[in-house]
């Protein structure tokens, strides 16, 4: 199977199944993914967060989903126990389509890591 239409099906699957899950079967976007990924990174997942600390949330995840491929280093947690990281290397720059695959790369094998995904 190319490597394409791979990253598609898993793509899929985990779009399918984080749907199911968490939106009655809305399909979540990649916005939506990377939100989610962010309030399970930090760990409160029974918290409610406002919308400055939603973009944080992102950022969270961002960093953690890039860490692997070199850009992003975690360094601490503050005393409220949200993760801080530290650049690494400046992303490269990136055409929007470039970006979504470069993103869906990475939360692909961040659920395949946690074995949310095969």
């Amino acid at each position: 199977m190319a490597r394409d239409e791979q990253l598609k099906e898993r793509w899929n699957q985990v779009v399918e199944k984080l749907s199911d899950q968490f939106a009655d079967g809305d399909k979540l976007d990649l916005d939506a993914i990377i939100y989610l990924i962010g309030v399970q990174e930090l760990g409160q997942l029974d918290r409610k967060f406002k919308k400055d600390h939603k973009l944080d949330l992102m950022h969270i995840a961002i960093c953690r989903l890039l860490e692997p491929y070199g850009y992003y280093e975690f360094d601490y947690f503050d005393d409220d126990k949200w993760p801080h990281y530290k650049i690494k290397e400046q992303l490269p720059t990136l055409k929007a389509g470039e970006q979504s695959v470069l993103m869906k790369e990475a939360i692909v094998s961040y659920f395949m890591e946690a074995e949310y995904i095969k």
